[in-house]
Formats: structure tokens, sequence, C-alpha cells
């Protein structure tokens, strides 16, 4: 259970309501459901933002195949205990 609760697009501005709409149909559609760290990230648009481009950033590269790319993201969420 996080100790803040996940940023509601209902409650923010009209610009940074929109974009968290679009970011959490994003990852809703990556993951399957809105993660945590999203709704966390979600609190301040200009994080969701770098969050959004690291993610994009580590999906377009191509210098590493993608098996060993999940391969180690599923590693590294063992090592830390992440649930998805």
């Amino acid at each position: 259970m996080a100790r803040i609760d996940g940023a509601d697009p209902g409650k923010q501005g009209v610009l940074q309501g929109l974009f968290t709409r679009i970011i959490y149909s994003m990852v809703k559609r990556k993951v399957g459901r809105v993660v945590m760290p999203a709704k966390i990230a979600a609190h301040h648009a200009k994080l969701l933002w770098g969050y959004g481009q690291m993610e994009q950033s580590l999906l377009s590269s191509h210098l590493v195949e993608a098996a060993l790319k999940n391969l180690g993201q599923l590693r590294v969420a063992t090592l830390v205990g992440c649930p998805f």
C-alpha cells in the first residue's frame, strides 16, 4: 500500500488532467492496469513526462534484443520485489 494516493485527473487542471489521462491510457494498454508508480508520478507533470521519456527510450532502443531486455526487467523486478 502506497503512502501517497495516486493522482486523480479530474482534480487536476485541464491540461495536466488531459496529459495524465493520456499517460494512464498508455500505461493501461501496456501493462493491463494503471500501476501505482505512474499514479504517483502523475502528481507532478514534469516528473511524469520524464518517466514517460525514459520508458519510451527503453522501448525504442534496438541495441539489445527485446528478449534480453524483458529478461533484464524481470530480473530487476524480482530483486526489488516488484509485484507486476
